[in-house]
């Protein structure tokens, strides 16, 4: 196989520092400023500009360059805020940073960064409800991604006065022709310069020659994108389980839906007398990767982890009941515990429980997991609701632990199903609740 090296901290300081440059230069308008001396004037009350010491600075997605940026804001005496559903209250205590919500953040931060990766969830996180929202005269950032800010409905709001400037380094398509972010005076703009510094692309140079050479010595590669290295003795028994566990993974982030602070990962079965160090990584990875989206590989999503002080752990048995393998994820918070099981049928892999449940499904692409009463006339109408809509079923699975209580349903579909569609079938009488998840 061929192994692909990525570099992303080679360039994690100039993405930081290019941040805090955007935060400054809509602070003091230096960029209008500059303008107008060029244009032959001397307006130094047009440009009036405001102090960052004491404001407060809202960080969406803590990770490793949220994390820079707001390390040299704290260096400037500003109060951060912070939101990442996946950083422990101990990381962020480390940091010095107060863990809230994103609508906390839109309604009392002086600045908003963002600095995640663009998922699905991520994609227009801050639009124009949470505009109408924040505090007048915020000002935005965005040296992230292009699509996490909904353009239009930041450019009306700098037009209407509800925000005061923006600072944006990347576009929902790029280069932005006729982004009405252009538009705007109070809108700067720079062409994805967040990694452009001299530094940077030698640090990138350098990280990837590193690992190149770790790899022909036979030694981990940190920022592999698709696998590390392994014995091919080894992965020959265990590449089967690899995207399985990575489903479990996946699965198990999507149903607990909030941050975890311990992940159990235990093995019963022939799998126990293995090392299943790389299936644990695989169901970390499918773990982190629902909320950091693929930057997430088998060589970083260890190390994630221990920054975001997740605590993992292992168990084994070689005694299973029922399969001859058996992958169990157990993930923690605050009490709460949700679970995910899977095995192998012969080359097929399969869910085969959700919390308490027994079950056997396929898992593969859109899935609807809904709880719901265990008595008749609640499948058939969830059925029909999709029917109504277009939504082919390509699978069903009912499990229950005793007759009259709560059962789980899960559906396989051919297509994504919209949070409208979604209500409607937690509408049905009979049903608990109902959530769509991707594998």
């Amino acid at each position: 196989g061929i192994i692909v090296i990525n570099a992303p901290e080679g360039n994690m300081i100039s993405a930081a520092e290019h941040t805090i440059a955007m935060m400054m230069a809509i602070s003091r308008n230096i960029p209008q400023a500059n303008q107008s001396m060029r244009a032959g004037k001397w307006d130094r009350k047009l440009f009036m500009g405001v102090e960052v010491r004491g404001k407060t600075l809202g960080v969406v997605g803590l990770g490793r360059i949220g994390t820079e940026v707001a390390k040299r804001a704290q260096g400037m005496e500003m109060n951060i805020m912070a939101y990442d559903p996946f950083i422990s209250e101990e990381r962020a205590a480390d940091l010095g940073v107060k863990l809230t919500t994103v609508e906390d953040i839109v309604l009392n931060a002086d600045y908003i960064t963002v600095h995640t990766p663009l998922t699905k969830d991520t994609r227009d996180l801050i639009a124009k409800e949470e505009f109408e929202k924040a505090k007048p005269g915020v000002r935005i950032i965005n040296c992230a991604r292009g699509g996490i800010i909904n353009e239009k409905a930041l450019a009306e709001a700098v037009a209407s006065g509800k925000v005061a400037a923006a600072a944006i380094d990347v576009f929902t398509s790029e280069p932005p022709t006729g982004s009405p972010l252009l538009e705007q005076d109070n809108i700067i703009v720079t062409p994805h310069l967040g990694a452009s510094t001299k530094e940077a692309q030698v640090n990138v140079a350098v990280d990837v020659a590193e690992q190149i050479i770790n790899f022909n010595q036979g030694l981990p590669v940190k920022n592999a994108i698709n696998m590390p290295y392994v014995k091919q003795e080894i992965m020959k028994v265990l590449q089967p389980y690899l995207p399985l566990a990575e489903k479990i993974g996946k699965l198990a982030a999507q149903l607990m839906e909030e941050k975890y602070e311990r992940i159990e990962v235990s093995y019963s079965g022939e799998i126990a007398d293995w090392d299943t160090g790389p299936v644990t990584v695989a169901a970390l990875k499918g773990l982190l990767e629902f909320a950091m989206g693929s930057s997430v590989n088998y060589v970083n999503a260890p190390v994630i982890a221990k920054e975001r002080k997740i605590k993992v752990v292992e168990s084994k048995s070689k005694t299973t009941e029922s399969y001859s393998n058996l992958i169990m994820v157990n993930i923690f918070n605050n009490g709460k515990v949700k679970t995910v099981g899977g095995t192998m049928v012969g080359t097929n892999p399969r869910i085969v429980q959700i919390d308490e449940f027994s079950i056997d499904v396929l898992p593969l692409g859109h899935m609807i997991i809904a709880l719901h009463e265990d008595h008749p006339n609640i499948i058939g109408p969830c059925c029909m609701l999709l029917g109504k809509h277009d939504i082919n079923i390509a699978g069903m699975q009912v499990g229950r632990i005793k007759a009259g209580g709560t059962a789980i349903m899960a559906l396989n579909v051919d297509s994504e199903v919209n949070e409208e569609i979604l209500n409607e079938i937690r509408a049905v009488k009979g049903i608990l609740n109902a959530k769509m998840v991707y594998l």
